[in-house]
C-alpha cells in the first residue's frame, strides 16, 4: 500500500471527512483491520483564509509548498490537497515536489467523462466559481461549466466561510443550495459539482433530483485507488 500525503485543515471539518472516507474505502477493499497509510499536515486555516481574501496567492503557495514538502519528507508517496480553492496554487506546489499530486479537478473530470456529462454546474467559493484555474481543468476535458448568478455566488461563498467552515449546518442554507442547484439544472446543467470540500456536509443526493458530484468523495476514492494500485 502506498502512503497518502494529505494537506488538510482547509477546513478541518472537511479534512475529517477525507480521513473517514479514505479509511472506510480501504477497509471495504481489503477487509479485516486494514486502514490507510496516511500522513496528514493540517494547517491553521485562519492564516490561509486571510491571505485568500487579500489576494496574496504567492504567500499561500509558499506556505502550502513548504507544508507539502514536509509530507514528502515524512514518507508520502503522493499528495492530496484537501480543498478545491487552494488548487489555485497547485502548479506551484507540484513544482516544489518530487512526488505526484492527485488534482481534485482532474479527478472529478475523469468521473464526469466516464458518466458522459458534458455540461455541468459548479458550486464552490467565489474563487473557484469565478476564476479560471478550476474551470479550465474541466473545459480541457471537453466539459462546459455553468456557475450561479452573482447574488447566488455571493450566498454560496458566504455560507461556506461563515457556516460550513465553522461547523454550522443551517437547514435554510440547505434549501437555498437546493434552489441554486435546480436553477443550474434549469439552465441546462446535466449535473452539479459540489466544488468545495465542505458542501457535502450540507447537501447530499437525497436533497435533490439533480445529479450531484461531491469532489471530496471523488478525490478520496481516487486516492485509495492510487494507494492500492
Amino acid at each position: 500500500m502506498k502512503t497518502i500525503g494529505l494537506l488538510g485543515g482547509m477546513s478541518w471539518e472537511s479534512t475529517q471527512t477525507y480521513y473517514r472516507l479514505i479509511n472506510e474505502r480501504v477497509k471495504e477493499r481489503l477487509g479485516g483491520l486494514h486502514s490507510a497509510k496516511l500522513i496528514l499536515y493540517s494547517v491553521d486555516f485562519a492564516e490561509i483564509e486571510a491571505l485568500q481574501h487579500q489576494g496574496n496567492w504567492d504567500r499561500t503557495a509558499a506556505i502550502l509548498s513548504a507544508n507539502a514538502r514536509s509530507l514528502e519528507s515524512a514518507g508520502a508517496d503522493f499528495l492530496l490537497i484537501g480543498t478545491n480553492t487552494m488548487h489555485k496554487v497547485a502548479p506551484q506546489i507540484e513544482a516544489s515536489l518530487q512526488i505526484p499530486l492527485l488534482h481534485i479537478a482532474e479527478a472529478t473530470a475523469d468521473v464526469l467523462k466516464q458518466d458522459r456529462i458534458t455540461r455541468v454546474g459548479l458550486l464552490g467559493t467565489r474563487f473557484t466559481m469565478e476564476q479560471a484555474f478550476y474551470r479550465e481543468r474541466l473545459e480541457q476535458s471537453g466539459i462546459e461549466v455553468l456557475v450561479p448568478d452573482q447574488s447566488q455566488r455571493d450566498d454560496v461563498h458566504r455560507i461556506i466561510y461563515e457556516e460550513l467552515c465553522q461547523g454550522r449546518i443551517n437547514p435554510d442554507s440547505r434549501t437555498l443550495f437546493v434552489d441554486i442547484v435546480e436553477s443550474l439544472s434549469g439552465r441546462g446543467a446535466q449535473a452539479v459539482i459540489l466544488g468545495c470540500t465542505e458542501i457535502g456536509l450540507l447537501l447530499d443526493q437525497a436533497a435533490t433530483h439533480v445529479r450531484l458530484y461531491d469532489t471530496t468523495a471523488i478525490h478520496a476514492e481516487q486516492a485509495v485507488e492510487r494507494a492500492l494500485a
